[in-house]
């Protein structure tokens, strides 16, 4: 359970918050102009680092105001809170050597070449083999329904994520 501080209210436990996504992403100087494609990128498309990450947070059940946090997305750790439209805090000077903090952008998804040529690829979705069961003697390959909830006769039951996951 994170121990998350509002500026505000001071520390809460992090059931009272509601995650807002990335903090600093600007709105389109004119989203009139932009491509259907462009468009989806701006509502969908997010950053996804292994390391330091800016993000939105509502404290929903105290002062009901949203701020900013710099959290460590390996870790969880925050290392700063500070409101809506102050700018972003300097925090790679606090990363120790190695951490994941304190990588360079070229180990960030941005900066790696593999994850660029999936990005401009179009295809962010997983495969649809993480979502199927194995294939099995009379089946089609890459498995059935019967264990796709979404599928006509899939069973819910039978899914991986419909129990117990936390999510």
């Amino acid at each position: 359970m994170l121990l998350i501080e509002c500026p505000y209210c001071g520390p809460r436990d992090e059931t009272e918050y509601r995650h807002g996504g990335q903090a600093h992403v600007p709105y389109p100087a004119d989203p009139e102009a932009l491509s259907d494609r462009e468009w989806a990128e701006y509502l969908f498309y997010r950053d996804n680092p292994r390391g330091m990450l800016a993000e939105r947070w509502l404290h929903t059940a105290g002062c009901r105001r949203w701020f900013n946090t710099i959290r460590d997305t390996e870790t969880y750790e925050i290392s700063a809170v500070y409101p809506i439209g102050a700018p972003r805090p300097d925090t790679a000077a606090e990363a120790p050597p190695g951490s994941a903090a304190a990588l360079s952008p070229a180990h960030h998804a941005k900066g790696d070449p593999a994850a660029r040529a999936i990005a401009s690829s179009g295809s962010h979705a997983r495969t649809a083999t993480a979502h199927t069961a194995p294939a099995s003697a009379g089946s089609p390959a890459g498995g059935s329904a019967a264990g796709d909830p979404a599928a006509p006769g899939g069973s819910p039951a039978s899914h991986p994520t419909s129990e117990g996951d936390e999510r």
